[in-house]
This record gives structure tokens, sequence and C-alpha cells, in this order.
């Protein structure tokens, strides 16, 4: 791993753990050259699909797109940002466990809706609200009616 201080390519593992709900490994190294202490972060490299947006552009999938979104959702919520993370990190192993070359910017929202719906109903609310671009005030009432159904047959 090169140095990010004197660019050497030696450097020692001092310590090792698992970050960001089991997606990640983080490492504290040292350097053999200048004896300075860095940090890594390694992932496994998914093979995943392409997101076909509404007008048809396609984009690489970006995990850091969907964990804004349920940021954005979840402002001034009860919810942990380890929760938020973990989320997205099962959005990304559900796109790259399920071999799709492409997947549509609906699907991936239907997925984040359903994730928000178990974590924090006013964040589902709020993101649903968004995604879905109601148009007045009955198909947001609507919506709130499915889930005020839903939540009473649980």
């Amino acid at each position: 791993m090169e140095c990010p201080y004197c660019r050497q390519l030696d450097s020692r593992v001092l310590d090792s753990r698992l970050a960001a709900g089991g997606t990640a490994t983080w490492r504290r190294r040292e350097c053999d050259g200048c004896n300075r202490r860095f940090t890594t972060y390694e992932r496994v490299e998914h093979t995943l699909p392409i997101v076909v947006k509404k007008n048809g552009q396609r984009q690489p999938f970006d995990r850091q797109k969907i964990l804004r979104s349920l940021q954005i959702a979840c402002n001034k919520r009860p919810v942990s940002a380890d929760a938020l993370e973990e989320q997205a990190a099962e959005v990304e192993r559900e796109l790259a466990a399920s071999g799709e070359k492409e997947v549509s910017s609906l699907t991936l929202g239907e997925r984040v809706m359903e994730r928000l719906k178990g974590l924090d109903e006013v964040a589902y609310v709020r993101f649903s609200s968004v995604y879905r671009s109601f148009r007045d005030i009955d198909e947001f009432m609507a919506e709130m009616s499915k889930l005020v159904r839903a939540r009473n047959m649980d």
C-alpha cells in the first residue's frame, strides 16, 4: 500500500477490524519509510448493474447516491448513521447478487422505499412523496392510507 505522505510502497498493518457493518475492513498501517501512520479501508469490488434513469440515460450504480437519499429522508429522525449505511450496503449487496446487467431507477427507488418503510415511517413518507412525485394531496393521502392499513395488519 502506497504511503500517502512519502509514496513508499511498503507498509505494515498494525491493526485490522471489520467496518461499515461488515462490508469493509479498516486497517491501521505504518509506513516502513517515514514511520507515519495512516488508515485504509478495503471493500469487495462487486460487479454492479448500470442504472437506467427515467429519461433513458444510463449511469453506473453509485452507493453514495442511495446513502444521500436515505440521509435526506431521515433528516432529524431517530435513525443512526450506521443504520443508514447498513441499508445502503444491503441494497448494493442485493444488486450485486442479482446478476442483472441493468436496473431501472424505478426498481431501485422501490427497493429503497421498502427499506425505509421498515426503518422509519416518516422517512418513508418523505422519500415516497419526492420519489413518486405526487400531483396532489389525494395521491399523497392514498399512499398514507396504504401505510396505515399495512401497519394495522401487523
